[in-house]
């Protein structure tokens, strides 16, 4: 395949880079058209006469498949390809090539984030300070939240990853007992956390991060049940998929106080829909899908998927996931 006869479309290219990378590495590669983002009504339009198609969270299915014959390649833009029909499109002998890692330690160093924002509420004090409730207090300190150390608390991570690994690491070095469950034990993983059951990490964990993947087996592994077995006043912490918790089941802990306070990068339906309980729940922080998205990620990502797109062209694809 020459490189003057690959014609690129990138259907949703703003969050990858809204400006500060570039995207030479895949003009080098071929005629390249980059899409800020792409309406369903548009998919087929922009890609029928592309033999390369990138996508991050636009939808590619087995009937824009079946219209659109020139399709060679499909590049994720992300760890993540069920947004891809990958079993049509391995029909059609089309390879998906996706990004298996690349954001692993901005995850996990998120996930810190927003544990130590929920212990300690910084924003919400340095607020306080600047609206001069310190220069016109009685005391030389105040605080309007419990603050929390963590040393000698047990962190419970569900999915001992790449990221939660990590994460694991991290809490451990501030003096957090570690345990974890994951179906699929390393030694690794052994080295920084003790395995255990799923329920024995609910019951002893002062704090549970979500690391697994989602799978019809974890889709809701956080509901009215699974919170009953934990500990009153634990803290619940997703930066993985947001489809993980059962968010009204969750909203509830929160308003009740069974959950202490919840820190979340992830909702079920991105972008957030108003009417999501999780928005009027108490203590609960809300960010839109961020962990991932330091320009340092960014760019490793960018260069992942450029070699994705080389080796396909070479004839030896990588990270095949179909």
């Amino acid at each position: 395949m020459k490189k003057t006869k690959n014609k690129i479309v990138i259907l949703d290219g703003y969050c990858e880079n809204p400006g500060d990378l570039s995207w030479t590495g895949f003009e080098e590669l071929g005629d390249l058209t980059v899409y800020d983002r792409t309406a369903a009504n548009l998919i087929v339009e922009r890609i029928c006469d592309a033999n390369i198609i990138f996508t991050n969270k636009t939808p590619i299915t087995r009937e824009t498949i079946e219209v659109c014959p020139s399709i060679r390649f499909i590049g994720m833009l992300s760890t993540g390809f069920n947004i891809v029909d990958v079993v049509a499109a391995g029909e059609k002998g089309i390879p998906v090539a996706n990004i298996p890692a690349y954001g692993s330690n901005a995850v996990a160093q998120f996930t810190i984030a927003l544990l130590l924002e929920i212990c300690h509420n910084i924003g919400h004090h340095s607020n306080a300070v600047t609206e001069g409730r310190w220069e016109t207090g009685s005391d030389w300190c105040f605080w309007d939240y419990p603050l929390i150390e963590l040393a000698d608390k047990t962190l419970g991570i569900i999915g001992l990853g790449r990221i939660g690994l990590i994460t694991g690491k991290i809490a451990k070095a501030m003096g957090m007992n570690i345990i974890a469950y994951d179906e699929n034990p390393t030694e690794s993983g052994r080295e920084t956390a003790e395995y255990v059951s799923l329920e024995n990490l609910l019951y002893n964990s002062d704090v549970i991060s979500l690391h697994c993947p989602l799978f019809p087996s974890t889709e809701g592994i956080i509901n009215k049940k699974s919170i009953a077995v934990m500990k009153d006043g634990v803290i619940l912490l997703n930066t993985s998929r947001g489809q993980l918790v059962v968010e009204q089941d969750l909203a509830d802990a929160l308003n009740s106080g069974k959950v202490y306070a919840a820190g979340l990068d992830v909702v079920s339906i991105e972008p957030i829909k108003r009417d999501n309980p999780l928005l009027n729940a108490k203590n609960c922080i809300i960010t839109p899908h961020i962990a991932w998205a330091p320009k340092e990620s960014r760019k490793r990502l960018m260069d992942i998927a450029i070699n994705n797109l080389r080796a396909f062209i070479e004839g030896n694809p990588i990270n095949v996931v179909n």
